[in-house]
């Protein structure tokens, strides 16, 4: 099962480069809801409240998923977000993995407060 897991998650980590390759070869502009509030407002012609209200509450680790420079060419770029992807999977498995040591070890200590 764990296989086939990782099987699963690398295959989409090496998928995440269609993001910006894709627009590009269909000269789309962006990725396809990766839109900026600035964008939204120029395309609905205002900015939902909602947007305009928790805008700044979260800035990216690492900005548009990359540490490479904007004028980057895109197999820098893919690279780039493909090791972004692979960092942030094994983040996740590692939070996945502490919660559930420590779930596994609260469900095997005895209940102190059981009757007896």
């Amino acid at each position: 099962m764990q296989r086939k897991l990782w099987i699963a998650l690398t295959v989409m980590a090496m998928m995440v480069p269609l993001g910006i390759v894709l627009p590009q070869i269909f000269g789309a502009g962006g990725a396809w809801g990766e839109w900026s509030s600035e964008t939204i407002n120029q395309m609905l012609g205002y900015l939902p409240e909602g947007m305009r209200h928790y805008a700044g509450l979260w800035s990216a680790p690492v900005g548009d998923y990359s540490v490479v420079a904007e004028g980057a060419n895109t197999s820098v770029k893919s690279f780039s977000y493909i090791v972004s992807a692979f960092i942030g999977s094994v983040i996740v498995g590692l939070v996945v993995y502490v919660i559930s040591i420590i779930i596994q070890r609260a469900a095997a200590r005895p209940d102190k407060h059981a009757k007896q």
